[in-house]
């Protein structure tokens, strides 16, 4: 698998870019500005570390958890009744969880690949 190549990735950051973005333009409340400034930086960190290096099942995995985290926060960060907030939280964080869930089984099959021919 090619580098800087698979779209699920570019999806990732994208994802977590917006929401890194959009406690500039939604109404924050409690720890909602903390959270998606957080889990939406990790998520662009991932992102980048797995299209720089494809084939990182475990990478995968730590994406796929901070996409959940990111679903969960508004919940966790008691930001549900912040409408904007919150729905780019499940939407960004769903879109993230279900692109990796996808990105998952080329990842580990790149990696046996690669283990069986050295």
């Amino acid at each position: 698998m090619k580098k800087w190549y698979r779209w699920q990735d570019y999806a990732t950051v994208a994802a977590g870019l917006f929401t890194a973005v959009a406690v500039l333009f939604t109404r924050q409340q409690n720890m909602s500005t903390t959270l998606m400034l957080v889990f939406g930086g990790l998520l662009v960190v991932s992102g980048i570390i797995n299209l720089a290096m494809p084939g990182t099942p475990a990478m995968e995995y730590v994406q796929a958890i901070l996409a959940a985290g990111l679903v969960l926060s508004p919940w966790l960060g008691s930001y549900t009744g912040a409408t904007g907030a919150a729905w780019t939280s499940w939407i960004a964080g769903a879109v993230a969880l279900v692109v990796t869930a996808v990105a998952i089984k080329p990842s580990t099959d790149v990696r046996r690949t690669y283990r069986v021919s050295h």
